[in-house]
């Protein structure tokens, strides 16, 4: 694994060691925890975090109990719906909103954090994200949903791509 890393002096040993940025070892949780995901179209992982410590995970796929997309098979494609288009008819959650709804049913304040995520959110989850207090976020690959961009800008929520 290539990763833009930190190279620090070990205390005790003084040999220098290698380990990854913040950013980078939150974004790998992120890919980790994506390939739980049933989704036919893309593979998403979510991780929020907040004083380095996680406080959440999701990836996108159906609401528990439910058939799995994988099983069910994918009634946008069927359709022939493109991607970014009528969410509404999915059988899946993304993976922020499963994140979120896990925090959710633990207690756990979102407020001041930031949200890792293996692909830029979608416009429904930029509003989520918005009014979750979640201040930054971490993605990785694009979504075709401009909106997204303009609800995060005009709220105030820092948006970066990492670097591939």
């Amino acid at each position: 694994m290539r990763w833009r890393s930190v190279k620090e002096k070990n205390k005790r040993t003084g040999r220098k060691i290698e380990r990854p940025e913040w950013d980078e070892y939150f974004c790998g949780i992120a890919r980790l925890v994506a390939t739980r995901s049933t989704c036919l179209r893309r593979n998403i992982g979510a991780v929020v975090v907040k004083n380095k410590q996680v406080l959440a995970t999701g990836y996108n796929g159906a609401p528990t109990g439910l058939t799995h997309c994988d099983v069910k098979g994918c009634l946008r494609d069927k359709l022939g719906i493109p991607s970014g288009q009528r969410h509404e008819i999915c059988r899946a959650l993304h993976a922020e909103q499963n994140a979120f709804l896990q925090a959710a049913r633990h207690g756990v304040s979102l407020e001041g954090s930031t949200l890792y995520i293996t692909t830029r959110p979608c416009s429904i989850c930029a509003k989520m994200i918005i009014n979750a207090g979640v201040k930054k976020v971490v993605f990785e690959g694009e979504y075709p949903d401009e909106l997204a961009l303009e609800f995060l800008e005009e709220s105030g929520v820092e948006l970066r791509k990492m670097r591939s």
